[in-house]
């Protein structure tokens, strides 16, 4: 547990590393050479600090919701100063009557965690301009209103290489929720790592139009098996679903934004892994002291907001050693797995030999590379 007095870490790209405590203040530091050696003394702004998080899904969805409320855990466990309370199940478009409900009932930062709520968070930020907002995986921002997001197609893309080295039909399946840069940036990288070992494969890809629908992720599942012939199976829904039919049908499949090894331990291949509180703790500490400023997190395994699961000793052994060298890559910057020459389904060059997609590139990415099939809804 973390307090006024002790000594207290802070994550950040090039900026802020460490507040010590020292006297009456604080010293904000470099931390692991990410930044130019800044120091000032800070004074912690409140004795206390109430945050508020908006979940699109329940708590025990053991996939997106799931992940975020181990970061919510995360911090409240860490700080005494800070106290924490959310509100589940909230459809994309009740989201303003419950954070005006948490900014009533005090909150001084509040997190929205779906790209639904983008717009009524930044109404939001505009009618309490007092408070500080954080909106996932949007694109807006204000004064009072940042985002955050985590490079998730960095561990999807290490999972694309294990489903390309262990698929025996070259046929690789993608039960998906929406059609938003988003899901599509996840698909083209898991299927960028597939055909990086296996020039063969081939993804299949059904919309499900969900986040949450363990129904529609079953049905859309069943198809792909029994109708296309999949035998890897990776996916976008908050559930633990996929897997679940993976073990039943005798196919492979992965964890979902944590940990799901246990509903089907002979089809879990490994999985890519949220670690949201490395950011929830840097705004709150931020906030804590009156620093924060609205800027948008995107953090990958540089900064330690994404993992995977463990891997599965079904995957070759060559395969797994590339995986864990891959990740040392990208803890160091070293390696970025959107990188030329790419070429989309359609015949146009997306990138040069050589030249990694931009932030924008990634953030606006409707169209898929070659040998994905299935429609795709707005592709450009």
């Amino acid at each position: 547990m973390t307090n006024r007095r002790d000594a207290i870490k802070l994550l950040g790209v090039g900026g802020v590393g460490l507040a010590i405590g020292l006297g009456s203040g604080y010293y904000l530091g470099n931390m692991m050479s990410r930044s130019g050696g800044l120091e000032t003394p800070i004074e912690p702004k409140k004795e206390s600090l109430k945050a508020g998080w908006v979940y699109v899904g329940p708590v025990g969805d053991y996939g997106w919701t799931y992940a975020h409320d181990l970061g919510r855990r995360y911090v409240e466990e860490k700080f005494d100063f800070l106290e924490t309370v959310y509100v589940e199940e909230v459809s994309e478009d009740e989201a303003m009557p419950v954070i005006t409900q948490l900014v009533n009932e005090g909150c001084d930062v509040i997190f929205t965690t779906s790209f639904g709520y983008m717009d009524d968070t930044i109404s939001a930020g505009e009618k309490y301009p007092d408070r500080i907002f954080m909106h996932c995986s949007g694109f807006k921002r204000r004064s009072n209103v940042g985002t955050y997001f985590v490079r998730f197609y960095q561990p999807y893309y290490l999972n694309g290489l294990m489903a390309g080295a262990v698929t025996e039909t070259n046929k690789l399946g993608y039960v998906a929720a929406h059609p938003i840069p988003e899901v599509v940036r996840h698909i083209n990288a898991f299927h960028l790592g597939a055909r990086e070992v296996n020039p063969d494969v081939e993804t299949y890809v059904i919309w499900i139009n969900a986040w949450f629908d363990p129904e529609k992720a079953r049905s859309a599942a069943l198809q792909l098996i029994n109708q296309v012939g999949v035998d890897v199976l990776a996916f976008t829904e908050d559930t633990p679903t996929v897997l679940t039919v993976a073990e039943e049908e005798g196919v492979y499949s992965f964890s979902h934004y944590s940990d799901m090894r246990k509903y089907g331990p002979n089809a879990h291949l490994s999985g890519q892994i949220a670690n949201w509180g490395v950011i929830y703790e840097d705004v709150i500490m931020r906030a804590y002291l009156g620093v924060w400023k609205s800027k948008d997190y995107w953090w990958g395994f540089y900064e330690g907001a994404v993992d995977i699961a463990p891997m599965s000793n079904k995957i070759p052994s060559d395969i797994r050693n590339l995986v864990n060298e891959r990740i040392e890559l990208m803890k160091t910057l070293s390696f970025e797995p959107f990188k030329g020459p790419l070429k989309d389904r359609r015949g146009n060059v997306r990138a040069e030999p050589g030249r990694i997609l931009t932030h924008d590139e990634l953030w606006n990415m409707m169209w898929f590379l070659e040998g994905i099939k299935g429609e795709l809804p707005g592709e450009t």
